[in-house]
């Protein structure tokens, strides 16, 4: 296993991380679609990953409605030490009116439940799993930063942002002087590429570790599907359309994926893992899995080198159209750069 930095702070995290949304669930939508993993499969699963040396596990007080915390929380046991426990809050998770968002009621409450829940006295990196348009961001900094300073809490990070609304916090916390975001969990693949426009150059900027979610598209990109319509129809990608693929573009992508496969005599999902671990400013890549052969062959793109052409013929079949103001800014640069030596 590689490891890398988590941002700006001393801890370094593995590249490819462990995600537990398939635990819990069984029999209740959307999550028996997700995984609906028992006690037993996720306890393998958990094993597996430490012992191919993940160190990072990443939950949600939402996954299953709450199951999924408690799961990895008893399968987790004395391992727990030196484990890296992400978690997330924001989502409903009661029928009151304060049983959602970011409110400094809600995250009081909602990281007693999930530390009950995981069975342990601290998280180690609590994320917001949203944007709350109703409420100060200061408000939710000061919750966070209460937790921090009393132990339950070791980093606090932030999912599913746009760049404004993390620069918002970022700025809010250094008027403060308060705990400050060190990670942003974003989705990113072939197949979805938008964070490369802004929301990369702003980690960049910042110092922020990406963590990367549904690297395979839902699945679109596991080699399970294509443009003549083969398919697993048990498959969560043929039941739930998520994320948002565009098509006609994601279908150059798989047959771009299975030209480079070949050449590497490696699985479609290899391939389109190694291409997210190759990217810059990638920290890691969480993966999720219903079965100890899937996680496997996860795990083994950290191994997995993709060369310039490789790089090329993925680039070429997943390139975004430039849009401005990207077009503008070589025009308006043209002068004021040096010339290159």
């Amino acid at each position: 296993m590689q490891y890398e930095q988590l941002g700006a702070t001393g801890v370094f995290v593995s590249r490819i991380a462990l995600g537990t949304m398939t635990f819990g669930g069984a029999g209740t939508a959307p999550w028996s679609l997700v995984g609906g993993l028992d006690e037993k499969a996720a306890d393998e699963l958990v094993g597996l990953a430490l012992d191919a040396g993940v160190n990072l596990l990443d939950t949600a007080d939402m996954y299953a409605a709450g199951e999924c915390e408690e799961i990895l929380g008893r399968v987790l046991g004395p391992r727990r030490q030196g484990v890296l426990l992400a978690s997330k809050l924001f989502a409903r998770m009661g029928t009151g009116p304060n049983d959602v968002g970011l409110s400094r009621q809600w995250v009081t409450r909602a990281l007693e439940d999930s530390l009950r829940r995981l069975r342990t006295d601290h998280i180690d990196l609590y994320q917001i799993h949203s944007f709350d348009p109703l409420t100060p961001v200061e408000e939710t900094l000061a919750a966070l930063d209460d937790a921090v300073r009393q132990g339950k809490i070791r980093y606090i990070g932030a999912s599913n942002l746009a760049a404004w609304q993390m620069m918002k916090f970022l700025g809010a916390s250094q008027l403060r002087g308060s705990e400050s975001f060190v990670s942003q969990q974003v989705y990113y693949s072939l197949a979805g590429r938008d964070i490369e426009r802004e929301i990369l150059p702003m980690a960049a900027d910042q110092k922020l570790a990406t963590l990367v979610w549904s690297p395979l598209a839902g699945g679109f990109l596991s080699g399970k599907f294509d443009r003549n319509g083969a398919g697993d129809e048990t498959a969560r990608r043929a039941l739930a359309d998520f994320p948002p693929v565009d098509r006609e573009r994601g279908w150059d992508i798989v047959d771009a994926l299975r030209v480079v496969a070949s050449w590497h005599g490696v699985s479609v999902a290899r391939v389109a893992l190694a291409w997210v671990l190759a990217r810059p400013g990638v920290t890691s890549v969480i993966v999720g899995a219903k079965r100890p052969d899937q996680l496997t062959e996860n795990l083994a793109a950290v191994d997995l080198v993709l060369t310039e052409q490789d790089l090329a013929e993925l680039d070429a079949a997943s390139a975004l159209p430039t849009v401005y103001p990207d077009w503008w800014a070589p025009i308006a640069l043209a002068d004021r750069l040096p010339p290159p030596a």
